[in-house]
């Protein structure tokens, strides 16, 4: 069914047809576009309900987590002020008091797991959080909260015992000791992690998403201005991608969702032989086949690998999380069968590790426009965004960091000279490094004006500008936000740009974005999408 829609302004991102003000769909797919006043069209026949709105192309969150939507079925105990997808407004908690309050306030009598999310106690007068700070909740039920980062866990003294781990003589690189030698509750990286998840029932919540999760993270992209979101790190197992295939399929499941297959067990060919199977599993709105690779922790949870060796602060050095040949034979065999391959780095030597892999397997392997991207990538200097330029591949920076730890990082996680050149749009940019830019939800809340209001201005929680030289436009930004994680995801050649023959993926804004200070992009109101030739109102989605 054909329908035409005016706007007082659309932008494209097509440099060669930039800004117009009607947009002709038939079903899902753009078929015409152009100036309605000197258009052959028949005035008439436009649906004028978008009249004073502002379209671009649908919203790309080019790294975000499903779980955003699981996740809100805990506690939040994050530092900052947070919207669940039903709208409420949860406040920020300033103290691990507050967190212990909120939660015991949360109980249900049920004898379940106790579980609370977004906790980061680098923004508490003490920096940590023990065991015994957890017990206070309870003694008697297991209890858990996920460091914003979802790199690190807390557990009470219960779930230390259930786990086995309440004991002293316990030698691993993720279970943090006191001075008697016995856990503090600090379980740092996956392989910690993975001790503790069936006791909390965090194992699935960490990196699958069932239906209630997806539908939730569905309302919160709606209302966002989202129409594609990737899913970065799920195991992807049978049953969990049969109902994911049955979410997305429902008539009114609001966006496009890109899932990425991360496996802790195997690598190398087996690990791409199952990407390769999912890929031929693929829909319109629930795109398989590619993979994420995590090669080192978090820098606000300091186990980000850092070629100096220790955080600002006196911190030893991060956990690896794969090794150097796990990771070449994963690049090898991807390389080899056209799958698309995503590496989280954090720290500048675990994006020198992925850059030195990928040096050595494209000597045996060269291909081009295989859109290999490195996530994150926040330390990464000049001299290393060269060798990535060098390789053809991409960067999706976590432009939010600037914001919520741009402070914590001037003190304590790399210092004030490493801080200001963390996430180098601007550098990389002026190596002609495709980029995207992103929330990592629900690390940090998905919205992509917000993300690039931080990588426009650059401004921390106190208002201080985090590196100056590494501001991008705000042109620059949009693009980032559309077109840019479009080609990262390679699917530029579907969405990302309103041009003939795209998806009709559209943001619906009450205001241009263009027509507001820097300072005031983060405010721009959405009023909600159009996926797929379907209208969804934010305020009314389900």
């Amino acid at each position: 069914m054909k329908k035409i829609y005016r706007a007082k302004q659309i932008y494209t991102m097509d440099p060669t047809n930039p800004l117009v003000n009607y947009i002709e769909l038939d079903g899902d797919i753009i078929v015409g576009l152009g100036q309605a006043e000197s258009s052959k069209i028949v005035l008439k026949e436009i649906d004028n309900r978008f009249s004073e709105k502002t379209l671009l192309p649908g919203f790309i969150e080019g790294h975000s987590h499903a779980t955003e939507g699981t996740f809100w079925r805990h506690v939040y105990c994050g530092y900052f002020d947070r919207v669940d997808p039903d709208g409420k407004t949860w406040y920020g908690l300033h103290s691990i008091a507050e967190v212990i309050q909120r939660i015991i306030s949360s109980l249900s009598r049920n004898h379940q797991p106790i579980l609370g999310w977004g906790i980061d106690p680098i923004y508490f007068d003490s920096k940590k959080i023990l065991r015994e700070d957890l017990d206070l909740i309870s003694k008697d039920i297991q209890v858990g909260l996920i460091h914003a980062s979802c790199h690190i866990v807390y557990v009470n003294s219960m779930s230390l015992m259930k786990a086995g781990l309440l004991r002293q003589g316990i030698i691993h690189p993720g279970i943090v000791l006191n001075e008697d030698g016995y856990p503090t509750g600090e379980l740092r990286g996956p392989e910690a992690i993975s001790l503790v998840g069936k006791i909390l029932g965090i194992n699935n919540d960490i990196l699958g998403c069932d239906t209630d999760g997806l539908l939730k993270f569905a309302k919160l992209c709606v209302k966002k201005g989202i129409t594609t979101a990737s899913d970065f790190a799920n195991p992807l197992g049978d049953a969990l991608v049969k109902e994911m295939l049955e979410v997305t399929s429902e008539i009114n499941y609001p966006i496009r969702l890109v899932s990425l297959l991360r496996s802790t067990q195997s690598y190398g060919e087996k690990l791409i032989q199952r990407a390769l199977k999912l890929k031929a599993l693929s829909t319109n709105r629930l795109r398989l086949g590619m993979i994420k690779i995590v090669v080192d922790g978090s820098i606000q949870g300091f186990t980000a690998r850092l070629r100096s060796g220790r955080f600002y602060n006196g911190a030893h050095n991060g956990l690896w999380y794969i090794t150097k040949e796990n990771l070449v034979d994963t690049y090898l065999y991807a390389l080899k069968h056209g799958v698309q391959v995503h590496t989280h780095t954090n720290g500048d030597q675990a994006t020198e590790l992925a850059i030195e892999c990928m040096e050595s397997v494209m000597k045996e392997s060269f291909k081009h426009n295989h859109r290999f991207t490195i996530q994150h990538c926040q330390l990464a200097d000049e001299q290393l965004l060269k060798r990535i330029k060098s390789l053809g591949m991409c960067i999706n920076f976590f432009a939010n960091h600037v914001y919520y730890w741009g402070d914590q990082h001037v003190l304590y996680t790399v210092g004030p000279e490493y801080a200001k050149k963390m996430n180098p749009c601007a550098t990389a940019l002026s190596l002609d490094i495709p980029i995207a830019i992103h929330s990592d939800a629900p690390i940090t809340p998905i919205d992509p004006l917000f993300t690039a209001w931080c990588a426009v201005n650059r401004k921390t929680a106190t208002g201080s500008i985090l590196g100056k030289e590494e501001k991008i436009s705000v042109t620059q930004a949009l693009y980032a936000i559309t077109m840019g994680a479009a080609y990262t995801l390679g699917l530029e050649h579907e969405v990302g740009s309103i041009e003939i023959g795209k998806k009709a993926d559209f943001a619906i804004l009450d205001v241009d974005p263009y027509a507001v200070p820097d300072s005031e992009i983060r405010h721009v109101p959405v009023w909600g999408t159009i996926q797929g030739g379907r209208i969804f109102q934010a305020n009314k989605s389900k």
